[in-house]
């Protein structure tokens, strides 16, 4: 059992270090919930939802008080729309209008961010899976706190390129809809591969099918509190690194795993998983770039960058699997771009670009995050950007994911601004070249010979 003693302990992380639990993020299946009839099924929606949500926000502020731990975001997930909404759906605008429902209620109970406005279409899509999916953009555009996911491949079924070639465009349209925000929608909007039913982090987060009825997932955070860790043993050897890193990342998610305790007993809640990845924000001080760099490199995106952070990623799991009964969702260490000022300044210095981000998803936890690219970059050429990642995550039987803003007006040398923990970024330069007659063709590329493990 964990004890106020252990919690003491990480005092000078949190008031020195930037340590904070990143979200509580309750889960709720909906699947009780469908009906026929599209009005009473956003009756049923709205009123399951604020029913076990009601008291989330203030359990968080309770616990925050209690223990001293900041709890920066309460959020929801649900089951994903696609699923929900099939049976009483017909048309783009009444996916829209349960967008709007989970808007009122995720307004109405106080949290942050509601995630599970998802697809999931690895192998297919149903006609309610393309209507939501065609809905994104109108969606986004309507709501505040709606997060989408389309989940577009596995290891176990490959990649559905119809799905990818469609999330390009989507992206595109969301990116206009949005314009007079400097496209914001788009930051709402994440693919995956290999999505977890379980991840408590925005914008992928959805209640998994195989879930219970409700869950409390816990994400943490702490990429200052390693740095700093790492700041006392400057110059010692790869062994000493990695000791340093598992035990930062221990004690980081006892913190998560207290959470999680709590408020699975005082909302009455299973407790589901903690996510123990390394969330920067913008806040100098609380970068996994500025991690990368205290490991030695000069800049995040230098040679030897992709080693580094798959030494890191791999000591954060090592550390984090010893310090909880249940670690899941993501779990490691993400490289947003503008959400990280070390991944910034890297940028802006020439030492990271779009490939050198694709080359060190292949180690990390989730993929390209929060990428700034020109506003007229095609349809396509985002579709091949999103395919060559969600083959990263099926090769190598991973989570992937793509959260890419092509920002309506604005071009390579400019910068856009999202404020709050999504920070602002550097509009990067994407590569000019056509893969047109590569995202036209139809069907799915194949599961890898791997994959067949029955």
């Amino acid at each position: 059992m964990i004890n106020i003693f252990e919690v003491t302990e990480t005092n000078d992380m949190i008031e020195k270090e930037n340590l904070d639990v990143r979200t509580i993020t309750l889960g709720i299946s909906l699947l009780d919930c469908i009906d026929a009839d599209i009005k009473l099924l956003n009756e049923k929606i709205y009123q399951k939802i604020y029913q076990e949500a009601k008291d989330l926000v203030k359990t968080g502020e309770k616990i925050s008080r209690e223990f001293g731990i900041p709890i920066v975001n309460k959020r929801i997930s649900v089951t994903p729309i696609a699923l929900v909404g099939g049976a009483a759906c017909r048309t783009i605008e009444d996916f829209t209008g349960i967008a709007r429902t989970l808007d009122k209620v995720a307004d109405d109970v106080g949290v942050n961010f509601i995630g599970g406005y998802s697809a999931l279409v690895s192998k297919g899509m149903t006609g309610a899976d393309e209507l939501l999916i065609r809905s994104i953009p109108m969606a986004l555009a309507v709501t505040e706190r709606v997060c989408s996911s389309v989940n577009l491949g596995s290891t176990k079924i490959g990649i559905n390129m119809d799905a990818v070639r469609l999330m390009g465009e989507v992206i595109k349209q969301t990116s206009e809809n949005t314009q007079e925000r400097d496209s914001f929608g788009c930051t709402k909007l994440v693919v995956f591969c290999n999505a977890p039913d379980d991840n408590p982090f925005m914008a992928g987060a959805f209640h998994g099918v195989t879930e219970a009825d409700s869950i409390i997932n816990v994400g943490v955070s702490g990429p200052g509190v390693v740095k700093n860790a790492l700041s006392k043993v400057r110059g010692e050897s790869f062994e000493v690194l990695c000791e340093t890193i598992k035990k930062t990342a221990f004690k980081v998610t006892r913190v998560g795993q207290l959470v999680a305790q709590e408020a699975s007993k005082m909302l009455d809640v299973p407790f589901g998983i903690v996510d123990l990845s390394l969330a920067p924000t913008p806040t100098i001080g609380d970068s996994v770039a500025d991690i990368l760099c205290e490991i030695g490199l000069e800049y995040a995106g230098a040679p030897g960058t992709t080693a580094a952070l798959a030494l890191l990623n791999d000591q954060v799991k090592k550390g984090g699997v010893m310090a909880s009964s249940y670690v899941g969702g993501l779990s490691g260490a993400f490289i947003p771009v503008s959400e990280d000022q070390g991944m910034i300044d890297a940028v802006l210095a020439g030492a990271l670009t779009l490939e050198k981000l694709e080359a060190m998803t292949c180690v990390c936890s989730v993929g390209l995050d929060m990428i700034a690219i020109p506003g007229d970059t095609k349809a396509a050429t985002i579709s091949g950007i999103i395919a060559d990642e969600m083959a990263i995550g099926m090769v190598n039987q991973k989570t992937a994911a793509v959260r890419i803003i092509p920002v309506f007006g604005k071009g390579v040398g400019e910068s856009v601004e999202f404020g709050g923990l999504l920070g602002h970024a550097p509009i990067m330069p994407v590569n000019p070249f056509s893969c047109d007659a590569f995202i036209n063709r139809r069907g799915r590329i194949p599961a890898p010979i791997h994959s067949f493990k029955n």
